[in-house]
């Protein structure tokens, strides 16, 4: 039986959290201790565990149909390549950082200098975009170091806490671009793998938009009904039932998690009581 190959990076805080939501579609890997490959119990899938950076070149070649990768790989080293979702964890940026005692004053001040960077595809489409020439030092590993070794004057590199430039005796400047874990594809994968990959899609669609809402339960007085719900967003509308309680009802909705203490406010500002507010794994729509 053919089974979609999908690659997922071999350790770190990516690997983690591909795991979970991959975990959190229903999806059981039977996976030891650093295996390679492995294999889903309960759907037509196998997992390999590779170097973020090489996953593109797995894509192009057509080894695995399909991967939980970072925007920012992509964007340096996977042209051509199909973003089909995007997943919402994993967030970071790829920045110019320079030493905190340099006085920047914007991009133009990064002419004729030297930037220490992994990512020197990306650079030179910032530096063409911008105008402005420089010298590109591409180092595989500690970037931040460069800096204060007398390597360069600048770098390039991603930035999540910020904690790392911190420590390193450096600050943001600019931002090239904002990256999260992205559902990439294959352009050689098969039509039948890509049938399993509508199905693994559709669920991991189901569990991000669980992930964006809260579920709320109130109680509310019949006479306050129509001001409640034109507050509450809601799918449709939201449902109402009656309370043994005469003259009130229960509302039940569904909240944006980016809007949900301001409509909690408006909530109770007319006459909403007993409010209740439950996660949602998954939402079907």
């Amino acid at each position: 039986m053919s089974k979609l190959k999908i690659a997922v990076q071999k350790s770190g805080r990516l690997h983690d959290d591909s795991m979970k939501i991959l975990n959190d579609v229903g999806i059981s890997i039977d996976n030891g201790k650093d295996q390679l490959k492995a294999s889903a119990r309960n759907f037509p899938l196998e997992i390999f565990y590779l170097r973020n950076g090489d996953i593109p070149q797995y894509l192009k070649d057509g080894v695995v149909d399909a991967a939980i990768i970072g925007e920012n790989i992509l964007m340096e080293k996977g042209d051509g390549i199909s973003i089909v979702e995007k997943l919402g964890f994993s967030t970071c940026k790829v920045s110019v950082a320079v030493p905190k005692s340099v006085k920047y004053k914007g991009i133009q001040d990064l002419q004729g200098k030297r930037i220490a960077t992994s990512y020197p595809n990306t650079v030179n489409q910032f530096l063409e975009k911008n105008g402005i020439q420089a010298n590109l030092h591409i180092i595989n590993g500690s970037v931040e170091i460069a800096p204060n070794i007398g390597l360069a004057d600048a770098i390039v590199d991603i930035v999540s806490s910020g904690s790392t430039l911190f420590k390193n005796g450096l600050k943001e400047v600019e931002v090239l671009l904002k990256s999260e874990a992205v559902l990439a594809v294959s352009s050689q994968i098969s039509d039948k793998n890509k049938v399993t990959l509508d199905k693994l899609q559709f669920r991991l669609q189901s569990v991000l938009k669980g992930r964006q809402n809260k579920y709320i339960l109130l109680n509310a007085p019949n006479t306050k009904l129509d001001k409640i719900i034109s507050i509450l967003p809601g799918m449709n509308s939201p449902t109402i039932l009656p309370l043994a309680k005469d003259g009130w009802s229960s509302l039940h909705s569904v909240i944006n998690k980016n809007e949900f203490w301001e409509v909690i406010d408006e909530l109770k500002l007319n006459g909403a009581e007993g409010i209740l507010v439950c996660p949602i794994e998954n939402m079907v729509v």
